[in-house]
């Protein structure tokens, strides 16, 4: 479901040989279907992007709205779109659909769905009810048949481009939990080691692709995206604009460490490892390259009036364990800000 960030992870099922359906806008649909996707990724090593057509890989790629899709047809289903956009019409009754049709579900949506919160010890999940744009959306899912992928992999849709473009600017890992269950936890170990034997030709060669699957036993590896989205995504947010990602965490790179270990120690205040989670140097030596403004940034920046509140939810899951920042505090606020000043506008 959501065929702008779902075109990566589709892209590198599609070179595996697996069959995929994106759920999408008609007339995202009605492209697709005539011309497939294109994702473009940078390659270690190689000059440019390496692009891939899916017209031209070994899987079979085709695309519905969401009221022409059965869930019951398939044997995983993952949610790509953002948090607010669950509510949508169609979208809305699809959830519900594919809640109680005990598929497998995968998110690798920023902001975790509220019944993969109760799969981590130490939360209420009823008490993050808050946070959400429409909580009653995620009211029929089962936490066992539901599991979170961390969405590290950076990318956009170029604005010069046709929407079935998707371009990768930071070519890293999908990091997913495994299910409760052997059998679907067993899905995505066969989907990653697909992915992973991957060889692409690029007509001088075949060479390895970046953007892996990898499935890891504990429910808090995606929890690490929590201190880079806190650390940078939500700081881009400023009272009069935005800044890019490489400002917010080099302009003050204390400040931004500051608040990348309270929301770490956060988590291993909930029991992660310390492996589970990602050291402040790699996140900001990975920062370096991203030179524009979050996604949350841009829209609030747009006139959004729901985006996903992972700001609220760390700060409301820290309350439960009773630690308190006032970094995290102040980015609350600024956010709760341009919400107010953006619907004040839409009314």
């Amino acid at each position: 479901m959501g065929a702008s960030y779902g075109s990566l992870l589709a892209a590198k099922l599609l070179a595996a040989g697996h069959t995929v359906k994106l759920v999408c806008l008609p007339a995202e649909a009605e492209l697709i279907n005539n011309e497939g996707i294109r994702v473009r990724m940078p390659v270690k090593g190689r000059e440019g992007l390496v692009e891939l057509d899916s017209q031209k890989l070994p899987g079979k790629l085709s695309a519905d709205g969401p009221l022409a899709v059965n869930p019951a047809d398939f044997d995983l289903i993952a949610l790509a779109m953002q948090e607010p956009q669950y509510r949508s019409p169609g979208v809305r009754e699809l959830l519900d659909a594919v809640a109680k049709s005990k598929v497998p579900c995968m998110s690798i949506m920023n902001m975790p769905p509220l019944p993969y919160l109760a799969r981590i010890p130490g939360i209420s999940a009823e008490a993050c009810r808050g946070c959400y744009t429409d909580p009653s959306v995620w009211d029929s899912f089962d936490p066992a048949l539901l599991t979170l992928c961390s969405p590290d992999p950076q990318a956009f849709r170029p604005p010069e481009e046709k929407i079935n473009v998707l371009q990768v600017r930071l070519p890293t890992n999908f990091k997913a939990a495994r299910f409760d269950s052997h059998t679907h936890t067993a899905i995505l170990r066969r989907l990653a080691a697909d992915i992973e034997a991957v060889r692409f030709d690029t007509g001088n060669g075949k060479i390895e692709l970046p953007v892996k699957l990898k499935v890891h036993d504990s429910v808090f590896v995606p929890l690490a995206k929590w201190s880079m989205l806190l650390a940078g995504n939500y700081r881009c947010v400023q009272k009069d604009g935005m800044r890019s990602i490489k400002e917010t965490v080099h302009s003050d790179i204390e400040a931004a460490r500051a608040v990348y270990a309270w929301v770490k120690k956060l988590c291993m205040t909930l029991g992660a490892d310390e492996g589970d989670l990602v050291p402040f140097e790699k996140y900001a030596a990975a920062a370096q390259s991203l030179a524009s403004p979050s996604s949350a940034a841009r829209a609030l920046a747009a006139g959004a009036t729901n985006i996903e509140r992972v700001d609220r939810l760390v700060q409301t899951i820290a309350k439960q364990k009773g630690m308190q920042s006032a970094a995290v505090d102040e980015i609350v606020a600024l956010v709760d800000g341009w919400l107010e000043a953006n619907r004040s506008k839409a009314a």
